[in-house]
């Protein structure tokens, strides 16, 4: 378990705090591209890291991410006029470009310059991949975006959904590397675990836990029922991102847990195959919320939340499902979302030998946040090529070390 400051010290992420400050030096998964979808489209409501921010799409193209309020007054820029490279507040006209340069001032005399003081906080931001990612860190320091093979394979060949999730980052990085949970939040009587036989014959997996230039690969090993053992190896990619075994079969799944503040994050979700594109099914799979995606309203809140109970339902819980919830992802929002509130108090946990993953990510995490209180920067923030990495999962003979047995499967393609 941590103790109260440490629990503190990982989950606070607003401005000025260690790890506000930390996840500052990586691109960050916000937004869909689809929410800003032409240009001069309408502007959208964006909070990260404890900030009120507002995107838009430029008449070139270009995406601005910056301070909801505008210098002036305060009034928000989310009822902006988006027009003619920049966004233009309502109530006094005031304009700022993507930069957050103020590039007209029509309520002062034309002789004025006084727009030349004045700069409203602007974020790098860029689309890759169907999705926008923004930078808040330093600009002399602004890194590469990460490596990761579904930014750069065919449209056609990923989807991507988001989510608001109700809980601190933290709760959902966690639950997406304990592979132990599998097993029992997300197991049906009715069949055997999409993931095999293991799954459900050997509930107490054994954890390694390998440093690499990403992060971390967490590593769990089950009896497969065989002379063989079953791995299951999931990349912890600083700050929040992960990567799964895909419910899509011979796909991949991401995943990242992005903080809008200490409550509340946004989840984005891809899955991807390297080789072809989606077909239909799969994509039908997606859409329909299945798998570690989920369904939502047009403001990214899921449809089944702890303000429905998740629409579970007891019988089936007697049934068939252990939770009695359908849906993986909404399984796993009921169990994290509800972890004595939306900032799980982690001086009142009893970790046992399962959760070495965990215990081994919060630490990562809280170096990395005290190395840069010391200026000593993240190597991974500036290892764009590290993160072209697969999870695994694999069944090997039992001599063979876990390492050798996945070294082929974690390596992504190569896509041109």
């Amino acid at each position: 378990m941590l103790n109260a400051a440490e629990n503190k010290y990982i989950t606070q992420v607003g401005p000025g705090t260690p790890m506000g400050n930390l996840f500052r030096r990586y691109w960050l998964p916000a937004m869909l591209a689809s929410e800003l979808p032409e240009p001069d489209c309408a502007p959208v409501k964006l909070r990260l890291l404890g900030e009120d921010l507002v995107a838009f799409r430029t008449t070139s193209g270009r995406i601005g991410v910056i301070d909801a309020y505008c210098p002036h007054r305060n009034a928000n820029l989310y009822w902006g006029r988006n027009e003619d490279e920049g966004l233009r507040c309502v109530y006094h006209g005031w304009k700022f470009d993507t930069s957050g340069a103020c590039v007209d001032m029509p309520n002062e005399p034309a002789s004025s310059r006084y727009a030349e003081k004045v700069k409203q906080a602007a974020y790098q931001a860029t689309e890759r991949g169907g999705v926008i990612w923004v930078y808040m860190g330093p600009a002399e320091l602004a890194p590469e975006l990460p490596g990761l093979e579904w930014t750069v394979v065919p449209e056609s060949h990923r989807m991507a959904t988001k989510r608001i999730q109700a809980c601190n980052y933290l709760q959902n990085l966690e639950g997406e590397i304990d592979s132990s949970h599998v097993s029992f939040l997300h197991r049906n009587f009715d069949r055997t675990s999409r993931e095999g036989p293991a799954m459900d014959l050997d509930q107490h997996p054994v954890f390694f836990v390998k440093e690499t230039d990403y992060g971390m690969a967490i590593s769990a090993r089950r009896e497969d029922g065989t002379e063989k053992f079953y791995w299951r190896v999931t990349p912890f990619m600083l700050p929040s991102y992960t990567m799964i075994p895909g419910s899509i079969e011979g796909g991949m799944v991401f995943t990242s847990a992005i903080p809008m503040d200490d409550e509340t994050m946004i989840g984005v979700t891809v899955s991807w195959r390297a080789d072809r594109p989606l077909n239909d099914e799969e994509i039908a799979h997606v859409k329909a919320g299945m798998g570690p995606h989920v369904q939502t309203d047009a403001k990214f809140n899921p449809l089944r939340n702890k303000g429905n109970d998740y629409a579970i339902d007891r019988e089936l819980q007697k049934a068939s499902s252990f939770t009695g919830i359908k849906g993986v992802r909404e399984q796993d929002m009921a169990v994290q979302e509800d972890q004595r509130g939306r900032v799980s108090d982690r001086t009142r946990e009893h970790l046992g030998t399962t959760d070495l993953g965990v215990i081994a990510a919060r630490r990562r995490l809280i170096k990395q946040a005290r190395d840069l209180e010391k200026g000593i920067e993240p190597p991974q923030a500036r290892n764009a090529a590290a993160y072209r990495v697969r999870s695994a999962a694999v069944t090997a003979v039992r001599a063979q070390p876990w390492e050798e047995a996945v070294k082929d499967v974690m390596v992504a393609q190569a896509v041109s």
